[in-house]
């Protein structure tokens, strides 16, 4: 079982945005220290649910200050990023880290972001495939050219090869993709990338999003040992406390106050309603079901969640207190109490 770490760079109410930048370094430093095996960077723009918008810069400044813990984007946002230039920055952090650069992608939403960028609303709509099949061709081929809807341009060699780390087995860096609906899930298993479910899912969901990639996966001619293979990523929330109720007290007195406040931030570009959920009962929700309390407790609802989904590898949000030390010592117990009772 491999556990990282899932960091928003939240900033809640009253924190500045370098205060909610430096926990998240801290928690990325500390969760190498304690053990853990990744952590996950998200990017969002124009709203404090996170002051990341850049997940890769992010990631390079990490893996700069690291030297065993894999890094990784949760996720890098296709829609409002061109695949060249993305496809050039994983190569670089591929190849200048040993490796230990995982690329995560996702489809975003119908935010603002669309227009700021100049992508637009079909790029979101319509466009993920054809952006996400040229960035996978530029990680693995050594010229590419494009003829699509979106982009098109003359052949011009890769430059970095992102596959040239070791040359006697040529790999790029590991690719993930965000999903949350059935055609995204069709999306990933068509082309064998392992999905990363979101901490709003439940054990059960996850499960038959799983079992739904497997029939994708093997209808698309991917091998019985790909596909049983696929290592997939949990998305949730952690915070250990020597109970529960502690646990869980620590995050319903801050995680609502930063939902509402960030949540409510999303503009959407072509003025459509999106329902936000109650900030008090998302919180609420999500220590049920996460690994929220005592070390034993967190211990078995991975577990739980391990047996009953097959995923293996977990991505936990750790800064759910708002507070620098109490993230810390959240990391730390994860690492050092939770981690010995899964091995």
């Amino acid at each position: 079982m491999r556990v990282g770490t899932f960091v928003l760079a939240a900033q809640f109410p009253g924190q500045g945005q370098g205060e909610a930048l430096h926990r998240a370094v801290r928690s990325v430093e500390v969760a190498e220290e304690a053990g853990l095996d990744s952590v996950w960077l998200a990017e969002h723009h124009f709203v404090p649910y996170g002051v990341c918008p850049s997940a890769v810069t992010l990631a390079a400044l990490l893996l700069g200050r690291t030297s065993r813990i894999r890094v990784g984007t949760a996720v890098s946002v296709l829609p409002t990023a061109h695949p060249v230039t993305l496809g050039e920055q994983a190569a670089l952090l591929h190849l200048t880290s040993g490796g230990r650069f995982t690329l995560g992608v996702g489809r975003g939403g119908p935010w603002v972001d669309l227009e700021v960028f100049g992508s637009g609303l079909s790029a979101y709509e319509h466009g993920f495939p054809e952006s996400l099949d040229l960035l996978l061709r530029w990680l693995r081929e050594a010229r590419v050219s494009a003829q699509g809807d979106r982009f098109a341009f003359r052949e011009v060699a890769v430059v970095p090869r992102a596959d040239e780390l070791l040359r006697e087995k040529p790999s790029g860096p590991e690719v993930v993709v965000a999903c949350t609906s059935p055609n995204s899930v069709r999306v990933a298993a068509e082309r064998g990338l392992p999905m990363l479910l979101g901490m709003h899912c439940g054990d059960e969901d996850k499960a038959e999003m799983v079992n739904l990639w497997r029939t994708h996966a093997r209808a698309a001619g991917h091998s019985p040992a790909a596909v049983a293979g696929a290592a997939h990523v949990s998305a949730g929330v952690a915070q250990i406390g020597d109970s529960a109720a502690d646990a869980s007290e620590q995050l319903t007195k801050a995680m609502p106050g930063w939902l509402k406040q960030g949540l409510d931030a999303h503009v959407t570009v072509d003025g459509r309603h999106r329902a936000m959920r109650d900030p008090v009962a998302y919180t609420e929700m999500l220590c049920g079901l996460h690994p929220v309390g005592s070390p034993r407790l967190a211990a078995d609802r991975l577990a739980a969640t391990a047996e009953r989904t097959g995923i293996t590898r977990f991505a936990l949000l750790v800064e759910g207190s708002g507070d620098l030390a109490t993230t810390e010592e959240n990391v730390r117990r994860l690492g050092a109490e939770v981690l010995p009772l899964l091995t």
